[in-house]
């Protein structure tokens, strides 16, 4: 691999912070924006340069294998560099319209791109490394950079969220720690080298030797930790806050990307322990916890009354249904779950950006005083109709797709669960389309007017989910299913023979 691309990668919305101060600093916030979305386009670009060559070559290490790319995470990577690029082009308008109206003060505009390149690098760098201390720094990294970024209104209530969010993710994080220490000190009784003793392609070669004790500790202990930031039941509180609370954009981030993040750190650590243990317990694990998620979030779906909050609870929903397949384990499961994470990224940050919109059409984020939004703006109205649609799980969308290879596959080794899975899909169904009638198709309030909307995010990453749902690209099945190996042992196409 030529280690100027993933150099590139990283250095990229590094050299950003470096740029985006001084236009910050002296106020020029509308220059920042724009360097924002340059910088973001100049990440993504990089990305796609790694994509091909780990394409071309696959999985490889950067000198000293501090950095390992291989088919599992090239494409989150790749995800989390296009979602950033097209939010950063989003907020440039959105965030203007909210210092106009003076939701945003201008010195505080000052943070809000400078710890969006921070956030991406930190992101990036938890996706990249080989290392699991590392790694554990860019998620406390990605921690500070969000707790700036949600309390940017400076509200009551905003800081309110920012502070439960910085708490209950630095106490998980915390946890996340400690499980590294105790895979450290596993590692470096079978591992000559003790410099490579948390590197994980290292690890994984020799997962076989570890204490299973010891790993089983450490995973409960990451599981807790990495759940924290997945916002796994009932370390989710922090979630709706800061999704309610903080400026839409950061909603996009945090819900397209972030808790893909995690759940990508939780599943490294996985496949390290299931090689150290005779049984399934993180299978197991996952499951409860994903499970649990997954049902409570779709119970307090019917009950919201916010509509950043409403599909906060959502992410939740969603992630505890990622998390719950990455426990079964079957291939089957992980490759519904691979694709479930691309598709729920690209669906949920399109349906963040339309709330954002309406938000500022009906200058709420109350349901109940959101109505008629097509009479008012059609492009939004159907921006919010159509979203809302692929993230229930609406065919032809991506997000359909994954949830049917789920239920297949826990029909095939878990049939009871299948139970509670589909009562669990009913009820999301009905807790989102009971909000969602009204708010389309009501009649607007007299003063409601169209504003200034760029949906071009929406309408690229919807009809990317539409095609993910009606015919899987060659290159992302090969992947998938390269991924699907690496996590389970077994790919689909040997499953199925």
């Amino acid at each position: 691999m030529n280690p100027t691309t993933l150099d590139l990668v990283l250095i990229i919305p590094l050299l950003g912070i470096l740029l985006l101060l001084p236009a910050s600093l002296s106020g020029r916030w509308r220059t920042a924006g724009w360097l924002n979305s340059l910088v973001s386009i100049a990440t993504f670009l990089a990305t796609v340069g790694l994509a091909w060559e780990v394409w071309q070559t696959g999985p490889q290490w950067s000198p000293k294998k501090l950095f390992f790319i291989d088919a599992f995470n090239i494409y989150i990577i790749l995800i989390t560099a296009f979602v950033g690029m097209n939010t950063a082009i989003f907020s440039q308008s959105y965030m203007a319209d909210e210092v106009e109206h003076g939701r945003v003060k201008v010195r505080h505009m000052r943070l809000f791109n400078v710890m969006y390149q921070g956030f991406m690098f930190s992101m990036l760098l938890a996706l990249s490394t080989n290392n699991l201390g590392l790694l554990w720094v860019a998620m406390e990294a990605a921690t500070l950079a969000t707790v700036l970024l949600v309390s940017l209104y400076r509200t009551p209530e905003a800081i309110e969220a920012a502070w439960k969010y910085f708490i209950l993710c630095g106490v998980g994080i915390a946890q996340a720690l400690f499980g590294t220490v105790l895979i450290y000190f596993a590692a470096e009784k079978v591992i000559p080298l003790h410099n490579d003793a948390l590197l994980w392609s290292v690890l994984h070669t020799s997962a076989a030797q570890l204490d299973p004790t010891v790993m089983s500790i450490a995973f409960v202990f990451i599981l807790v930790g990495y759940g924290t930031k997945v916002g796994l039941v009932p370390l989710h509180n922090w979630l709706p806050d800061a999704h309610s609370e903080g400026p839409t954009p950061m909603s996009v981030v945090l819900s397209g990307l972030l808790l893909n993040v995690a759940l990508y750190a939780l599943v490294r650590v996985k496949i390290l322990v299931d090689g150290a243990l005779p049984n399934n317990l993180t299978g197991h694990l996952m499951m409860g916890f994903g499970l649990l998620s997954f049902l409570v979030a779709a119970l307090f779906l019917p009950r919201q009354q916010d509509i950043k909050r409403l599909f906060s609870y959502s992410s939740i929903e969603h992630m505890g249904l990622m998390t719950f397949a990455f426990g079964v384990g079957h291939p089957i499961a992980v490759f519904g779950a691979l694709l479930h994470l691309a598709a729920h990224s690209l669906t949920k940050s399109a349906v963040f950006i339309t709330v954002g919109h309406v938000a500022h059409i009906t200058k709420t984020q109350s349901i109940d005083n959101i109505r008629g939004l097509l009479k008012t703006q059609p492009t939004v109205g159907w921006g919010l109709l159509l979203g809302t649609i692929a993230i229930a799980g609406f065919p032809p969308f991506g997000i359909f797709t994954s949830e049917f290879l789920l239920i297949t596959a826990t029909m095939k080794t878990w049939p009871w669960l299948t139970v509670p899975l589909l009562i669990g899909l009913v009820i999301a169904f009905v807790g989102l389309f009971k909000h969602l009638h009204p708010m389309v198709y009501g009649e607007p309030p007299a003063e409601q007017i169209a504003v200034r909307a760029n949906m071009w995010p929406v309408l690229i990453h919807l009809l990317l989910v539409l095609w993910l749902g009606l015919s899987l690209p060659g290159f992302l099945d090969l992947w998938f299913d390269q991924a699907t190996e690496v996590i389970s042992g077994n790919s689909v196409r040997s499953a199925l023979l």
